[in-house]
């Protein structure tokens, strides 16, 4: 698939991958709405309750956290993109 499959089944709430990425698992997927629960502590500020946001794409790395995802050039042009069950 190319990057405009990718997207469209991103919007179509599928996961979606490249087969050049080598970490186990990576996977992008697409953000409407969120919601945090979490507390104040010494070295973060976070909000406590829910925030409206703007849909967004999301990356979970191989390190297994989440991440907001930018795509490179690399990746537009890509023609590797799959769909991830």
């Amino acid at each position: 698939m190319d990057f405009g499959d990718a997207l469209r089944a991103l919007k179509g709430r599928q996961k979606v991958a490249r087969e050049g990425w080598n970490g186990k698992n990576m996977h992008l997927f697409y953000v409407d709405w969120c919601e945090i629960h979490a507390k104040k502590d010494e070295a973060t500020v976070t909000v406590i309750g829910s925030l409206e946001i703007q849909p967004f794409i999301a990356m979970l790395t191989a390190q297994g956290k989440y991440v907001p995802w930018l795509a490179s050039q690399t990746d537009v042009l890509a023609e590797d993109w799959s769909i991830v069950r």
